[in-house]
């Protein structure tokens, strides 16, 4: 029995989104690196759960006589840590989300997201932010950043990770992020649900018409966002503490 979404299925997605990434560079004969091979190597990193792809194949190479570079992920010349992030850093991560929207829809497809309907066949979608860059040396033109209580500034990145939860599964099936942007403002709660707004009018088309329940903290049991996404398709259950809500 094949598994319908095995690993060459999973990385010829992978692929065909990567093959339309534009390269921002000048055409040049000198040109070494493919974007194609730097984005492979980028997610190598996660694959391989070493902080360097590069170092990681060289250590295969000392220690096993050969690395698995271009058997694995069809990469042509390994680019080395810098290399990567010269070429890929002024990328937007939404080149990517095509990626997440396919791998559902052939979970879909094989009647394998039908296991995490609940309550009258609605899909619950978890909306929770999370920092995945921080750094008091860095600072970039897309970073918020944030004053800590012992004096140093804090540059970070932070986005809104979606993904469909179900009760009793230990899985979940992850959905395109919206990241924070420096013009959100400067608090923390209202640059995510800024970002969960921009989520809402991006991905309604994917979303709304499957029966999607959102899940949210007591960041999102604001009125604004309720009837955004009760606008846009959406059913809802948040959290209301106490101190937030005195009234009710």
């Amino acid at each position: 029995m094949t598994t319908p979404l095995g690993f060459d299925t999973l990385k010829g997605i992978v692929y065909r989104h990567i093959a339309h990434v534009p390269d921002h560079r000048k055409a040049s004969p000198n040109t070494q690196y493919a974007i194609h091979d730097a984005a492979l190597g980028a997610f190598g990193i996660f694959f391989t759960q070493s902080p360097s792809f590069l170092a990681y194949q060289r250590r295969l190479q000392q220690t096993k006589g050969q690395h698995n570079a271009h058997t694995l992920f069809d990469v042509e010349q390994i680019p080395c840590d810098n290399q990567v992030r010269k070429l890929l850093d002024p990328l937007a991560p939404s080149y990517l989300a095509a990626v997440l929207l396919e791998v559902l829809a052939c979970l879909a497809h094989h009647r394998m997201v039908a296991h995490f309907r609940v309550l009258g066949a609605q899909l619950f979608v978890a909306l929770a932010g999370t920092h995945d860059l921080s750094s008091q040396a860095m600072h970039g033109p897309n970073c918020l950043r944030r004053q800590l209580s012992n004096g140093p500034t804090l540059s970070y990145h932070a986005a809104l990770t979606p993904v469909i939860v179900c009760p009793g599964h230990p899985q979940v099936l992850a959905l395109p992020p919206a990241y924070s942007m420096p013009q959100d403002g400067h608090d923390q709660q209202a640059c995510e649900r800024t970002a969960g707004k921009r989520w809402l009018a991006k991905h309604t088309p994917q979303g709304a018409p499957h029966g999607v329940t959102l899940l949210g903290d007591d960041l999102y049991s604001k009125q604004p966002f309720c009837l955004l996404a009760f606008q846009h398709g959406f059913n809802f259950l948040v959290t209301c503490t106490p101190d937030s809500h005195a009234t009710l």
